[in-house]
């Protein structure tokens, strides 16, 4: 029972960070019915930027703590919306294929800048929040797991108020309903994308931090792997629903760490992708997402 305790909370703590980076594939989806495979690096981008910043900030408290991840999410923000005025905007309109070539051309861009600019080699993620261990009963829990829960709910619960609560968050939803009808209603479409990019993005940097914080190692190529398998927590929930994602996040995270216990440990990334064709195969609208009836 104490074995089963330990690896719910690891893929609970797991699950929030995939949570979060496919929460950035399904906003994105769902205003521009587009994946965005550049979504993975900015995560690797947040993390660098609280690699650089964290030794001006103070790491290993609290307020620090907290302050490095605002300049990641911050950073992450800034970088999603040059990404989708530079690349993105000119191909508005134009094929899927075409966006999703452009896509996947600005994710490797990002790996060699980034290459370039942070170097090839891994580096040691610093603590950033205090790091603490405490003991119920048979169960190990690590202050970081707790930070990383406490943040993605915190997170969750924000963005929850911004999409059902403001005036941009209808205007969120309306863009999704009908980009053409929003429009006629005096809604700035190019705002609206705008900051749903920057909004994906910023939960991606706070990803990265959580995720370099679990795994204390970044390298530019590490948000490749996190970001397929958030990508199938996406899918998994129903890619264009926000309370699906974070539901597929969390199945996603919960399976990898069961796994990881067994004898099939080398096998789970492989499960992870099973998952995805057997959703495509049985359910392609996800556990929460609803099928559409589309004209050609």
């Amino acid at each position: 029972m104490s074995e089963f305790l330990q690896q719910l909370l690891n893929g609970i703590s797991m699950g929030a960070i995939y949570a979060l980076i496919a929460l950035g594939y399904t906003m994105v989806y769902g205003v521009l019915r587009f994946i965005n495979f550049a979504h993975s690096d900015v995560f690797m981008v947040g993390s660098f930027a609280a690699f650089h910043v964290a030794p001006r900030l103070g790491s290993g408290a609290v307020a620090g703590g907290m302050a490095i991840l605002c300049v990641a999410m911050a950073a992450s923000a800034l970088l999603g919306m040059a990404i989708e005025k530079l690349a993105y905007k000119p191909l508005r309109g134009r094929s899927t294929l075409t966006v999703l070539i452009t896509a996947i051309g600005v994710s490797l861009l990002l790996q060699n800048v980034g290459q370039k600019v942070f170097g090839a080699e891994p580096k040691a993620f610093p603590a950033i929040f205090p790091s603490r261990t405490f003991h119920l009963g048979t169960v190990v829990v690590n202050s970081t797991q707790l930070v990383t829960i406490a943040t993605t709910l915190l997170l969750l619960a924000a963005l929850h108020v911004v999409v059902h609560h403001t005036r941009v968050g209808i205007a969120m939803r309306a863009v999704s309903f009908n980009a053409t009808a929003a429009s006629l209603v005096g809604i700035n479409n190019d705002r609206i994308i705008s900051f749903t990019f920057a909004l994906g993005s910023a939960l991606a940097g706070a990803g990265g931090v959580l995720y370099a914080l679990n795994y204390p190692s970044i390298d530019p190529l590490m948000g490749t792997l996190p970001g397929l398998k958030a990508f199938v927590a996406a899918v998994l929930g129903g890619i264009g629903n926000l309370a699906g994602a974070a539901l597929g996040g969390l199945v996603i995270g919960l399976v990898e760490t069961f796994v990881s216990g067994t004898r099939l440990s080398t096998y789970r990334d492989a499960i992870a992708f099973g998952i995805l064709i057997a959703i495509l195969l049985f359910r392609p609208a996800g556990l929460l997402g609803r099928d559409r009836v589309e004209k050609v």
